[in-house]
């Protein structure tokens, strides 16, 4: 995985929600990894007012700057791809969670089901 330079991740950064979420399907395709944070109780969540979501990035340096204030104890944890197709899609449906993709510093990101996250995965990998 080739490192982002900072005018990169700023760039990025700046994305509205669908760019983002475009970027964020590119990457985990090429580079065949999610992104999450985890602390000593497993993986962080997001609340929206109608769903709790685990956020996802495409690359770790933006898991990571999301590790800052009370979030300072995380770690940034990738999953391959398989993996999540194999465990994480059924384990976050059985306990009822969203993903959201890509969320930036104002907690905005789209958000989706795990059925609808992984078929955008899936199509995302037929392009290649």
């Amino acid at each position: 995985m080739s490192q982002l330079d900072q005018q990169a991740t700023d760039k990025i950064q700046n994305y509205n929600e669908e760019e983002r979420f475009n970027y964020f399907m590119k990457e985990v395709v090429a580079n065949r990894q999610i992104w999450i944070l985890t602390d000593e109780h497993g993986c962080v969540m997001l609340n929206t007012e109608e769903e709790d979501c685990v956020p996802v990035w495409p690359n770790q340096e933006f898991a990571e700057a999301w590790a800052t204030g009370e979030w300072d104890v995380c770690k940034a944890e990738s999953i391959s791809l398989n993996k999540w197709h194999s465990r994480w899609t059924n384990g976050l449906e059985d306990d009822e969670l969203a993903v959201v993709v890509f969320p930036n510093q104002n907690e905005e990101g789209q958000v989706l089901f795990p059925d609808e996250f992984d078929f955008e995965l899936t199509k995302q990998e037929r392009k290649r």
